[in-house]
């Protein structure tokens, strides 16, 4: 990071030696400076972008989308950032008092995807493809921060894999398999059809 600020520092001061420069260097070595500079820029960019919180990063794409004027994009945000609300509500009102951190927040965006997805199954059927636009629209936005799902069949393969592993032989054996999956793959996976799949798993043995 240190590095990145010092980067930063000199590129302010890149106007100011640009025309030195212009007559020192021949074309090809000025296009490379700038061409460094412009690396180095967006690597301390992404830097710092990496390492914000959750929430921090949904309050900058908020904003964001504010000067765009994506109105899809903004309600959504705002329902998300009204849900965060709600959380903070509830953390320091509970009888464990703590602040909302990236796990809270990353539940509420698992709750608010698998409402939208219900949302479009039931108006892909109505063909209602007004709601439906809207509800994948808000969808996308939602899914942009959590890792990307597995798929149903990718999510099977992982769930034979722990049903044979740990030795698991019935439906009696359901919590065990569900908290490897947890343990490995909380982020990945859809545990409502996670469920399903186990529980027709381990019927079928």
């Amino acid at each position: 990071m240190k590095f990145c600020f010092f980067v930063l520092k000199s590129i302010t001061t890149h106007e100011l030696k640009v025309n030195t420069i212009k007559r020192i260097y021949p074309q090809q070595i000025y296009n490379n400076f700038l061409k460094i500079q412009f690396f180095l820029l967006n690597n301390f960019v992404y830097e710092v972008h990496s390492n914000m919180s959750l929430r921090d990063k949904i309050d900058n794409d908020y904003k964001n989308a504010l000067k765009s004027k994506d109105k899809n994009k903004i309600s959504t945000y705002r329902l998300i950032l009204s849900g965060v609300k709600d959380l903070d509500i509830n953390n320091r009102s509970g009888p464990n008092k703590k602040e909302t951190d990236d796990e809270d927040i990353k539940k509420l965006l698992k709750k608010m995807i698998k409402q939208r997805s219900e949302s479009i199954e039931i108006y892909k059927k109505n063909n209602r493809s007004d709601l439906l636009e809207i509800e994948q629209g808000e969808l996308d936005v939602l899914s942009e921060y959590l890792p990307k799902q597995l798929s149903e069949a990718d999510t099977k393969k992982i769930c034979e894999e722990i049903i044979k592993s740990s030795g698991a032989s019935s439906i009696k054996d359901m919590g065990k398999v569900m908290g490897e999956l947890k343990k490995n793959h909380a982020d990945t996976i859809d545990f409502s059809k996670a469920g399903q799949i186990i529980k027709n798993l381990l019927n079928s043995q």
